[in-house]
């Protein structure tokens, strides 16, 4: 395994991020331990999760799975660097959601005891919230840090002006701020790089990409259909329709290059400024092993600048579309 600092910060973690999102939800507990286990035999020191993560009448389910993993010892938890994330709502009462200095102790106190452990390494904002003031927020963590119950901060599905802000607000009360950012970026989705990858290199704050397969669209779509071992339907169908016939150049290129679509696109991430690691979310121990493959594709300039044939990025903002 191959490890890197988060962002700015002097943590070091995996290049690979175990998301758990599926935990509890489409793989069961026994297997998610597996999942968990598997992992960190390979290297994967570091781990994401959600309080909402279990979803609906299941929301904190997961974080439940994982602290029931920690319980099991053997310096689990000693060797896990652990992210968690608050704002979705956890109730329908007043401040059950969101960044307010009441939910942001209540949420941590809860997710600390879900996950069975007294600390969280790294707590993220899974959405920025406009109307809660950035001194509010910063002067929350800054006891949850004095505390010892939170080591470092994050945010998530941040556009590039509110890393700026939060980085202002953070400077001017000498705190450290954000050192990461949990962003959807993959080949067919590149956005972040017109403002946010900039923002983020320029403060030092490292990306985490979401979904780096973009819904399996990355990952062998077409190849799996002729198997007949995946037909997607509704909204995933029409992406798919609306893409193949750069899907069908992305996986003919992927072979040209000998390796499987989903190690390229995962390899293609690992490439880019500012990510620290894409966050893999498998549904089983051998979606594990093939996320695990990536790390030994290298890509060179002819095959980058191919990529980039087919699906186009973005300069940095404004010469994207200004002088």
């Amino acid at each position: 395994m191959k490890y890197t600092n988060l962002g700015r910060s002097g943590l070091s973690v995996s290049r690979l991020c175990l998301g758990t999102m599926n935990f509890g939800w489409t793989t069961e507990e026994p297997d998610a331990h597996a999942i968990m286990d598997s992992a960190l035999e390979r290297g994967i020191n570091f781990f994401d999760t959600a309080n909402v993560y279990g979803w609906g009448e299941n929301k904190g389910r997961t974080e439940q799975i994982i602290g029931n993993w920690f319980a099991q010892g053997g310096r689990r938890r000693e060797r896990t660097v652990l992210a968690t994330k608050l704002y979705g709502p956890m109730g329908e009462w007043p401040n059950e959601g969101k960044l307010s200095a009441l939910n942001i102790r209540r949420a941590l106190d809860a997710s600390l005891k879900r996950l069975r452990t007294d600390y969280i390494d790294l707590y993220q904002f899974h959405h920025v919230d406009r109307a809660t003031p950035w001194e509010e927020i910063w002067q929350a963590m800054e006891v949850a840090v004095a505390q010892g119950k939170v080591l470092y901060v994050g945010s998530s599905n941040f556009a590039g002006w509110h890393i700026a802000q939060a980085q202002a607000a953070a400077a001017r009360r000498d705190f450290m701020g954000l050192v990461s950012e949990q962003s959807l970026y993959n080949l067919m989705a590149r956005t972040v790089e017109l403002e946010v990858l900039p923002a983020a290199q320029h403060y030092g704050v490292g990306i985490l990409p979401w979904s780096p397969l973009q819904g399996g669209l990355l990952g062998g779509v077409l190849k799996k259909e002729r198997e007949g071992k995946r037909r997607l339907e509704g909204r995933a169908q029409e992406a798919l329709q609306k893409n193949r016939e750069r899907i069908e150049r992305y996986e003919s290129l992927a072979a040209e290059l000998g390796h499987e679509p989903g190690d390229v696109s995962l390899a293609w991430l690992l490439h880019q400024p500012a990510v620290t690691a894409p966050i893999i979310g498998p549904r089983t121990a051998g979606q594990l092993d093939a996320a695990l493959r990536a790390l030994e594709v290298k890509l060179d300039d002819k095959a980058l600048a191919r990529l980039d044939e087919i699906f186009p990025g973005h300069r940095p903002a404004p010469e994207d579309y200004a002088w």
